[in-house]
């Protein structure tokens, strides 16, 4: 068995993407590239919250 790609795999199981909601291929396009720019912003936000503590020990 293959492993899905990470991305994927986090939208699918951790966003409960199971079907689309909506039909059509653009306005599928255009939830796809909501969800994935939803995942980045959710990295970006943990990436900057393990920076921020990492200065915080430094400091200390």
């Amino acid at each position: 068995m293959s492993e899905l790609e990470p991305v994927f795999r986090d939208i699918k199981n951790y966003r409960g993407l199971k079907r689309y909601l909506l039909r059509s291929l653009p306005k599928v396009r255009l939830e796809v590239g909501w969800l994935s720019l939803a995942h980045n912003l959710l990295k970006n936000v943990a990436i900057d919250a393990k920076n921020k503590g990492a200065k915080h020990r430094q400091v200390a």
